[in-house]
């Protein structure tokens, strides 16, 4: 199987829990019908089912709230409400058996078998964990992905006036993280209305988030990304991408925007963006009413 956009790594952490993004994914992609036809059997099964076990949750329960929307972090909360919540003993203990699965037991026949079939017995692969993500392009090895330490990039977004930069800076600060806004990628020519026009951009911000999870250095980003296309683009990892959207009342933007000098999106612009902009559902959501610092510090909390 070769790569799947928008499905993370087995490894990838959501809270304390490895594995349980990756299951969430598949359920978006399935319904989006993106999800390849290899993944649909089993879904609700092998580590999905072992992961609902873990957490006391029903499989038809957990795809039901993930498609009502809402963040992973929401969602797992929920789970935590519906079967109780997991202390760390229990989270550590779950994980650092799930990701040795195959490892000197009983599925090691089975592991063996899979490598074989998807021809990849020249890797380095010990589990079915290391066999999904070899098999979808990724090197856990290589990375070593079972430490759980994967770089994190927070794309605020929203329209111009949200406080993307504002809040941004404020919270590459309380992390100590690098902070990139994105109207620096533009060129005077590219500050354009048409998605073609629009594309160069999108690609320099795209290159600055992979380098940033390549160097695995920790990054804030400030993008306006109002088209779910555009945020499918710099989506490059779910597991380590995350997007928050400052959202908030008309009024209050456009009082921000026309107290505004020197910056390339005019107030003018505000009505156009708001036709533009195709709010996600599952993101982290915050209202702008709020003060800047306050924001920084729930989204900080929150991840």
């Amino acid at each position: 199987m070769a790569f799947v956009p928008g499905l993370r790594s087995g490894y990838s952490l959501t809270g304390r829990i490895v594995h349980f993004g990756r299951m969430l994914d598949k359920i978006r992609l399935q319904e989006a019908g993106r999800l390849p036809s290899d993944y649909c059997a089993n879904l609700g099964i092998g580590f999905d089912g072992r992961t609902c076990l873990f957490l006391g949750v029903e499989y038809t329960a957990l795809k039901a709230r993930v498609l009502a929307g809402g963040c992973d972090e929401d969602i797992l909360d929920w789970a935590h409400t519906q079967g109780g919540a997991r202390t760390n003993d229990q989270c550590t203990l779950w994980n650092r058996f799930v990701m040795k699965v195959g490892w000197r037991d009983d599925r090691t026949p089975v592991l063996r078998d899979r490598i074989a079939a998807l021809g990849l017995t020249h890797k380095p692969i010990e589990t079915f964990f290391d066999l999904n993500d070899f098999d979808e392009g990724r090197d856990p090895v290589g990375t070593r992905a079972w430490e759980l330490k994967e770089p994190r990039v927070f794309i605020l977004m929203g329209v111009s006036g949200s406080g993307k930069t504002t809040v941004g800076r404020l919270l590459a600060k309380t992390l100590g993280w690098r902070f990139i806004d994105a109207d620096d990628c533009h060129s005077a020519a590219n500050i354009a209305l048409t998605d073609e026009d629009r594309a160069p951009w999108l690609a320099t911000v795209r290159s600055h988030i992979q380098s940033s999870l390549s160097e695995r250095e920790n990054t804030v980003l400030a993008c306006s990304a109002l088209k779910s296309a555009y945020r499918d683009f710099l989506m490059t990892d779910p597991g380590c991408v995350k997007i928050v959207h400052l959202n908030g009342p008309t009024w209050l933007i456009q009082e921000r925007l026309n107290a505004r000098s020197g910056h390339f999106a005019k107030a003018t612009l505000l009505e156009t963006q708001l036709q533009t902009l195709e709010a996600p559902n599952n993101v982290f959501t915050l209202d702008v009413t709020a003060p800047p610092e306050e924001l920084a510090t729930r989204i900080a909390a929150h991840f």
